[in-house]
């Protein structure tokens, strides 16, 4: 294991039950924090800061309900790539309106991509033109998604 890695397994409980408040409320205050985690708000601030130079918390956002946010369409698209497109695909997805996440992947197909679209329609467009329309790819499958959950348990901490 790398040094980064193996700074990441060495979590110890204060760490743990800080990052466990901070996945259940990410605006919880530094005083609340502390009183959680029955450590003084100085500490607490340190050990934040610390987690944040290793590269354990990225960073603070909102979570988005995308569908409540017009985004009432998902779906799981697979795509079969040629063998030296990885790169030039990978910066054309990361352009790509509507698109989520991608990953590549080992297994019968090379890339899996997440595509949350307003409907239907715009899904379509996106499947059949956009993506069918980029050089490398060499097939597509679809699958709609009607129902996920989507969240970073606090019991893995």
């Amino acid at each position: 294991m790398d040094d980064d890695t193996t700074a990441s397994l060495e979590l110890d409980d204060v760490d743990r039950r800080l990052i466990r408040e901070l996945v259940n409320d990410g605006r919880v205050s530094m005083l609340e924090l502390a009183k959680r985690a029955h450590i003084s708000r100085t500490h607490v601030y340190s050990r934040i800061e610390r987690l944040e130079q290793r590269g354990i918390i990225e960073g603070f956002t909102a979570r988005i309900n995308l569908e409540r946010a017009g985004f009432a369409t998902s779906a799981l698209i697979a795509l079969s790539i040629q063998q030296d497109a990885w790169r030039g695909l990978s910066a054309q997805l990361k352009t790509l309106r509507f698109v989520e996440r991608f990953t590549l992947v080992g297994g019968d197909f090379d890339v899996l991509v997440v595509v949350r679209a307003p409907d239907n329609a715009t899904l379509r467009t996106v499947v059949l033109e956009r993506l069918h329309g980029m050089a490398g790819i060499r097939s597509t499958r679809t699958w709609l998604v009607f129902e996920e959950w989507n969240g970073l348990p606090a019991n893995w901490f």
